[in-house]
């Protein structure tokens, strides 16, 4: 009985400690932590960038874009990128919201990584990205990728014509598999024949390498016909929304008749009448064999574009750890940046490529127009549309 008579006294003031705890006021955490308060002295962006302004090829390399570049870019985005101050902590100006979600694509290293370097949250480094993607996109789509007028188709097929010998080609297809960290939850949708989980980069590439029509997300167990034919380009294809330039003859020596304009792809696309692949099997006639040759020919400057676009941009290097929703829009970001590079630098080089031939090619049921068009084709190669050296190639 006594030791009930102690027991209880002693839970009893316990519990009244405790409720007078709680009414105290409690510390408050640390606004800012020390290392991100010395930001303007130590902070990558005030620090190191300074000084790579005084060298414009350590700053090229850094930031994937010339100073010029940079500066012109900054005055297109930076009025949407720019946060207002609070009476907490002033916000971070719109040339270092740029410089870091420029990092990330340039290099692809994790928001902690990024964060460290420029002295801020994590957090900051996530909304930064997530908002100055979206911005670029915005800001850049409707000057460097806005969807060709029939003029511009004309101008396309024009140079694909003088540049890779392949007349009344609007564009080379093909889609290129962006590696992600697995989603959680989604199955086996995002993984692909390689193994990887990713989404699908499907897009048209002009004569000058310049992305003209993209289509991004699709899951990666999708093959690239599956993209196409889901995609909003290749319904617009199917329905003939797409405005191209009406059917022209190849050669007035010759009774073939015209031949409407087409797309140039690889062997994982079907055969139509507005959309050109090789033909199948190893052992071919000669006439076959220059079809495939000067078909790969035009469709090699897709696989460039690609080349080009994961080796400005890291991030296509590495196993993206961010969301798909935020992947599509880092990759809508490079593509169209991608272009705006390319358009403002002071020379574009031409990089030309001669393959030998697809490789692999697989079986297909098309149509009797389709094949129609591509047996003129392979005859124009073959006679007054012949290059003097491609039968040395094949």
């Amino acid at each position: 009985m006594a030791d009930c008579e102690i027991i209880i006294p002693i839970a009893a003031l316990y519990l009244l400690w405790e409720s007078e705890e709680r009414r105290k006021p409690k510390r408050r955490r640390v606004w800012v932590h020390d290392i991100l308060r010395r930001r303007p002295q130590l902070g990558e962006f005030h620090h190191l960038l300074q000084e790579l302004r005084l060298d414009d090829g350590r700053f090229q390399r850094y930031f994937r874009l010339t100073r010029a570049q940079f500066d012109d870019l900054l005055a297109r985005v930076g009025a949407r990128m720019s946060r207002q101050d609070t009476n907490y902590r002033r916000s971070i100006p719109a040339a270092e919201r740029l410089s870091i979600c420029l990092r990330f694509l340039a290099t692809g290293d994790s928001f902690r990584t990024i964060a460290n370097s420029f002295r801020v949250g994590a957090s900051t480094v996530a909304s930064t990205v997530s908002d100055g993607v979206t911005e670029i996109w915005d800001c850049l789509v409707e000057e460097f990728m806005a969807v060709p007028t029939t003029e511009d188709w004309r101008a396309i097929a024009q140079k694909f014509e003088e540049r890779w010998n392949f007349p009344l080609c609007c564009g080379a297809i093909d889609g290129k598999h962006v590696v992600l960290k697995a989603p959680a939850n989604s199955g086996s949708q995002f993984l692909n024949y390689k193994g990887t989980f990713s989404i699908v980069l499907l897009a048209v590439v002009d004569a000058d390498y310049c992305f003209r029509i993209i289509d991004v997300g699709g899951y990666g167990r999708t093959s690239d016909g599956g993209i196409l034919a889901n995609s909003a380009f290749g319904q617009a294809l199917r329905a003939g929304n797409l405005k191209l330039p009406s059917d022209r003859v190849l050669s007035v020596h010759a009774q073939r008749g015209p031949l409407p304009h087409v797309f140039v792809a690889d062997e994982a696309f079907p055969l139509r009448t507005d959309l050109m692949r090789p033909f199948p099997g190893r052992i071919l006639p000669r006439e076959r064999r220059v079809f495939n040759y000067r078909l790969s020919r035009a469709w090699l400057v897709v696989e460039n574009a690609f080349g080009m676009l994961s080796s400005q941009w890291r991030i296509y290097r590495r196993v993206m750890e961010v969301r798909p929703e935020l992947a599509e829009r880092c990759v809508k970001a490079t593509c169209v940046l991608h272009n705006f590079l390319r358009r403002t630098a002071p020379t574009a080089a031409v990089r030309e490529g001669l393959p030998s031939g697809l490789g692999r090619v697989a079986a297909n049921n098309p149509a009797r127009q389709a094949i129609r068009i591509r047996e003129t084709f392979t005859a124009y190669f073959s006679a007054e549309g012949s290059l003097s050296w491609q039968n040395t190639i094949i």
